[in-house]
C-alpha cells in the first residue's frame, strides 16, 4: 500500500510546511524535465546563473550566486562547475567560465519544456493573490536569510 503526504487544504494559512510542499512539488516537475536532459537541479541553477549573467563570471562569482540561491556547500557547487565543464556546457576562458552553445541550448530547451507546465501550475491564480504571495515570500526569504546569517555568522 502506498501512502502520500497529504497536501494542505486550500484554506489553510501559509506556513513553513505549506511553503515546503509547494516548493518540492514545483521542483519535482522541474527535476523530471531536467532528468530527461541528463541534468540536475543544481546544474541547472548554476548554468542559468552563467547564461543570464551580464558579464562573464569567475568560478568564485558563480559559487557566490548559487550559494545565495540554494544555500549549498561551496565544495558541492565547485563540483557542479566541474560537471558542467565536463559536459561541455561551460568552458573556461582565462579566469572566467562561459556558457557554451550547448549550455545555452539546454537552458532554452528546459525553459521551453517547463513553460506549458508552469502555465498550468500558475494559471488561473488571480493577479492580486500572486502579488500578495510574492510580497509574503520576499519577506519570508529576507527573514530566513537573516536568521541563517545569524546562525552561521
Amino acid at each position: 500500500m502506498t501512502t502520500t503526504e497529504p497536501t494542505a487544504p486550500a484554506s489553510a494559512p501559509a506556513d513553513a510546511r505549506a511553503l515546503g510542499l509547494a516548493h518540492y512539488a514545483a521542483r519535482g516537475v522541474l527535476e523530471h524535465v531536467l532528468a530527461r536532459h541528463g541534468s540536475t537541479f543544481q546544474q541547472q541553477i548554476t548554468l542559468r546563473a552563467a547564461v543570464t549573467a551580464d558579464v562573464p563570471q569567475t568560478p568564485d562569482d558563480l559559487v557566490t550566486q548559487v550559494r545565495e540561491s540554494l544555500k549549498a556547500d561551496p565544495a558541492g557547487i565547485l563540483a557542479t562547475l566541474d560537471e558542467l565543464l565536463a559536459k561541455q556546457l561551460l568552458v573556461a576562458d582565462g579566469a572566467h567560465l562561459r556558457p557554451t552553445d550547448a549550455g545555452r541550448e539546454l537552458i532554452a530547451a528546459v525553459g521551453a519544456e517547463t513553460a506549458p507546465l508552469s502555465a498550468r501550475i500558475w494559471g488561473g491564480i488571480p493577479a492580486e493573490d500572486l502579488a500578495v504571495a510574492g510580497r509574503v515570500l520576499a519577506q519570508v526569504t529576507e527573514r530566513a536569510n537573516a536568521e541563517l546569517a545569524a546562525l552561521t555568522g
